[in-house]
């Protein structure tokens, strides 16, 4: 078991140096970014129909995440989302730790309602328990499932172009966004902000409809990011390492 954890150690450096640093960073900031966002509610003409602002972010995550697991692997992009939910953690950590200093919020400098606006702020960037547990649990359910799924298409044609891509995304995509949602809504929105059963599946359906269209419309971006890694080498160091250590 040692010498398990020692080679899966030394694979995931060498993956993190490899992965090129863009692709981390907008994967990082969208996680850290979703979930300060799911904190508001958005406002919609039906009952039955509830969603967070965190859909806003939310897709970006799973386009990298498909965008690694097609090129280094399923176990790769899992690893990242471990690694993305542990600095989230951090973060909001520090959030935490900001938001207990005695200070004022810009926003909170009015003439009436001042502490009351930055109790808000404080209480907002602080972040409550359930909601990170929610966000927490609910990506990495999403993510396993996510990776998992995209892989496991891929393996089921010998070609690949343009349309297994966009199927293997769109398909683990549409699950796993669904998963998400409907995870985080139960944890969260279902036994702390009072929504109903109707409204968890309805929120959970369409956010990965519209998270699936965001998706759609990135998709071209993302399977040239795919082919330009295939084309200049890149990783070349961890997958081969891989293959060696699979054989």
């Amino acid at each position: 078991m040692k010498k398990y954890l020692k080679t899966e150690f030394m694979l995931f450096k060498v993956f993190i140096r490899n992965v090129p640093s863009i692709i981390v960073a907008l994967f990082i900031v969208s996680i850290i970014a979703m979930n300060l966002l799911a904190n508001k509610s958005i406002n919609l003409p039906f009952s039955w129909l509830a969603l967070d602002a965190g859909i806003l972010l939310s897709w970006l995550s799973f386009l990298t995440m498909d965008i690694i697991t097609k090129h280094y692997g399923p176990k790769a992009a899992t690893e990242l989302a471990i690694l993305g939910i542990l600095i989230n953690l951090g973060v909001a950590l520090i959030f935490f730790i900001a938001s207990a200093i005695p200070g004022l919020w810009g926003e909170s400098f009015v003439e009436e309602g001042g502490n009351l606006i930055n109790n808000a702020l404080n209480n907002t960037f602080s972040g409550t328990w359930y909601v990170l547990l929610g966000s927490t649990t609910a990506f990495l359910a999403s993510a396993i499932v996510n990776n998992l799924i995209n892989y496991l298409i891929g393996k089921l044609f010998k070609k690949d172009n343009f349309f297994v891509f966009i199927l293997r995304t769109y398909i683990s995509t549409a699950i796993g966004q669904f998963i998400d949602n409907l995870v985080f809504a139960f944890i969260v929105s279902y036994f702390f902000f009072g929504w109903t059963i109707i409204q968890c599946l309805t929120c959970a359906l369409t956010g990965a409809i519209v998270e699936l269209l965001c998706e759609v419309i990135f998709s071209p971006l993302g399977y040239k990011i795919v082919q330009s890694w295939k084309k200049e080498g890149v990783g070349k160091e961890y997958l081969t390492l891989l293959t060696k250590e699979e054989n």
